[in-house]
């Protein structure tokens, strides 16, 4: 059974209400069994009463020769019935009766009492319950019956409860089980929907078995919430797009602009450098417009049709191979350390952007003779891959924040940078439906990224 199923609260509301119908079903049963058995057992008291009412009526009527003729009568009319009659003197003595001495080890109460029969026909020992009536001149009267059927009936009511108790458990259970199980593959439809949206799969929706019931009016009210959800996020993406396309152009033309105003006023050495900041700021304005249709063009898409199978560790030894002359001139030691081998179905160019700007940052922030290690390993069922550096690192409330557009921690903001790479990040991530996480490496940061280890 799966353990997420017994976890579930479906299975612990399953069980309570078994345990409490259980509990109902047990008092009931008990209660069918108190009053069929209190019903029997006073049914044979009475039996015995009323012989005993007979008996010494005839004793007083008719004398000790009367009551002996009336115990023969009875006993030559059903020798092999279940009345017991002893009769005995004051020593106990048989007189007359169906047994043949005083029953030994008798607790007698309130003049009831039960003992075992001996000389049965039957194999199974058999129990009698009698009353103890005293006659005049010491005279000792017993009269009973034999409860052997009444002890059969009463075994068979408890077998056919225990029975009927443990079909029920098994039902209750099954039950439980099946309504339980049902809830359960409802409950993970939502979760999975919810997870492929978290992913980036704005499309999904839960789907409805037109039934009518809580989950379907849940579905559908959480169906037209992602609806509006949806086209939300697609108002903001496009008037972004729209803005950054149509303003890259006028920025470009500018920019060329700039340049061959450049190259007419070469000589004029106080227009120069402020042309040459122009055009730098123009080119950080090109920059930004183009991550952000880059982002824009990577969460837009959603066929993998494209991706390919690509070598992690040829990846990992080219970005460092393309950055290593930028560690050397900030004296960073660069390590590398593979442990494992993995081949994954994506986009190289992307992951090769995602990483080299992982690699940027870490150099960027990294101090002059700092550190900044690169391992591939197996963690688990996953590979990951971890890029660790001993700059200033972030701090962990900020882990999430620093993926929005444009946010930047106050220590980056005289740091050129349009806050625009880990959000580039984010998105390739998403596209391959990997695990982002961001770990700190006191000092310093560490960017964990889980490749599954089967693709």
């Amino acid at each position: 059974m799966d353990t997420r199923f017994l976890r579930s609260s479906t299975f612990r509301l399953a069980l309570i209400y078994m345990l409490l119908f259980a509990s109902s079903v047990l008092l009931l049963l008990g209660f069918i069994y108190w009053s069929t058995v209190s019903y029997l057992s006073a049914q044979t008291d009475d039996t015995i009463e009323i012989e005993i009412l007979d008996l010494t009526d005839r004793y007083q009527h008719a004398g000790l020769a009367g009551l002996t003729q009336l115990i023969s009568e009875r006993l030559s009319r059903r020798p092999a019935g279940s009345s017991v009659y002893l009769l005995t003197d004051q020593n106990l003595a048989p007189l007359i009766g169906n047994l043949d001495s005083w029953p030994v080890n008798a607790e007698i109460r309130k003049g009831w009492f039960e003992f075992d029969l001996k000389d049965t026909s039957d194999t199974q020992p058999h129990r009698a319950r009698a009353r103890l009536f005293r006659l005049s001149g010491g005279l000792m009267l017993l009269v009973g019956r034999d409860i052997f059927e009444f002890e059969i009936t009463r075994q068979r009511i408890i077998l056919s409860l225990l029975w009927a108790l443990g079909i029920m458990l098994v039902m209750g259970s099954l039950g439980s089980i099946m309504m339980g199980r049902s809830t359960l593959r409802r409950i993970e439809t939502i979760n999975q929907t919810s997870h492929d949206i978290m992913s980036g799969d704005l499309s999904r929706r839960i789907p409805s078995r037109h039934t009518g019931d809580d989950f379907d009016i849940l579905a559908d009210n959480l169906n037209n919430m992602l609806d509006q959800i949806e086209a939300l996020m697609e108002s903001v993406h496009r008037v972004s797009d729209n803005i950054a396309h149509d303003l890259r152009t006028p920025l470009a033309r500018l920019r060329n602009h700039l340049e061959e105003l450049q190259l007419n006023t070469a000589a004029d050495e106080q227009l120069n450098p402020a042309l040459e900041q122009a055009l730098e700021e123009a080119d950080a304005l090109l920059k930004t417009f183009s991550a952000l249709l880059r982002i824009a063009r990577i969460e837009s898409q959603e066929d993998r049709a494209d991706f390919s199978a690509v070598d992690i560790n040829a990846l990992i030894s080219d970005v460092m191979e393309l950055y290593e002359p930028l560690a050397e001139d900030k004296q960073i030691r660069f390590e590398k350390a593979i442990h494992a081998q993995l081949i994954f179905q994506g986009d190289r160019d992307l992951l090769f952007q995602a990483l080299a700007n992982l690699l940027d940052n870490a150099i960027k922030y990294t101090p002059v003779a700092g550190r900044i290690r690169l391992t591939l390993e197996n963690d688990g069922d996953d590979v990951c891959l971890r890029l660790c550096d001993s700059g200033p690192g972030i701090p962990a409330a900020q882990h999430e924040q620093i993926f929005q557009r444009f946010y930047r921690l106050e220590q980056s903001r005289t740091t050129p940078g349009n806050g625009l790479g880990m959000s580039l990040v984010q998105a390739v991530m998403q596209r391959h439906h990997l695990k982002l996480q961001l770990q700190d490496n006191q000092p310093g940061l560490c960017v964990n990224i889980r490749f599954p280890a089967i693709t």
